[in-house]
């Protein structure tokens, strides 16, 4: 049976014209263009940060007026200022940059899983476990771990006392199967003694090296089999409200 144009046309995709506009659907599934990205990572710093403005303005005009001041000494100001106008917009860039990690870190200090989210700017080198390797159910501390070159890192989150007991479990358990790794302690917080959100990463990138490339990957294949004998979290269970069965215990 011969289809009919009207069949034909409705199994075929319809073509979209040169001039004709992208349905919604296509529209919304695309990610946010670089510069919309930009306006709303400064428009979240200026709430925390409203100088933010006047030190992205002052880096900006300070480096044309500069490059002006080259431009009239060699007699080629226009070519100075031509030099200077992106410069100028690195320099505010990276301002702003930098005092908006500064304001994310501000936003999340004081909620759970701060202390892991502190780690996730470090990119290349490092081996970030999403997930926190240690929890206690009773007061909501955690410990998250990095791997990189210095060793194995773990990060705690909550008053340095009271989860030193946790973090010290954890680093006995890694020892026996790293006894020549090093394992270091960070204890995030703003409390005293305590290691701000954002000089987490900054102290991590300080520790001394002390493994290659190759061992880092070793390290972390060990630690990833050492995980996998752990009892498993069922689905669909929050490890961090985790609570005892009470009445099956009191009917043992």
């Amino acid at each position: 049976m011969a289809k009919t144009p009207t069949d034909a046309s409705a199994e075929e995709p319809q073509k979209r014209g040169l001039f004709t506009r992208k349905p919604k659907a296509e529209k919304a599934a695309k990610e946010p263009g670089r510069l919309k990205q930009m306006g709303q990572v400064f428009r979240m710093t200026r709430r925390h940060d409203p100088s933010v403005v006047w030190w992205m303005l002052l880096a900006f005009l300070g480096t044309i007026a500069v490059g002006l001041a080259i431009g009239l000494l060699i007699n080629n100001w226009i070519t100075a200022v031509l030099i200077a106008i992106p410069v100028g917009l690195l320099l505010a860039t990276v301002i702003l940059s930098r005092r908006a990690e500064t304001a994310a870190f501000a936003q999340i200090e004081g909620r759970q899983g701060a202390a892991g989210a502190a780690m996730s700017v470090l990119r290349r080198g490092w081996i970030i476990k999403e997930e926190p390797v240690a929890i206690s159910p009773r007061t909501q501390d955690l410990v998250f771990m990095a791997i990189g070159r210095p060793g194995v890192v773990l990060v705690t989150e909550g008053p340095t006392g009271r989860v030193r007991p946790l973090v010290e479990g954890e680093k006995r358990r890694l020892a026996r199967v790293l006894p020549n790794v090093p394992i270091h302690i960070i204890n995030a917080g703003s409390d005293e003694n305590q290691t701000k959100l954002g000089d987490v990463s900054k102290k991590m990138k300080k520790l001394p090296k002390s493994l290659n490339k190759v061992e880092v990957q070793t390290v972390d294949r060990r630690i990833s089999s050492l995980n996998m004998n752990k009892m498993p979290v069922p689905k669909g269970i929050d490890p961090t409200r985790a609570r005892p069965d009470r009445r099956a215990m009191r009917g043992r």
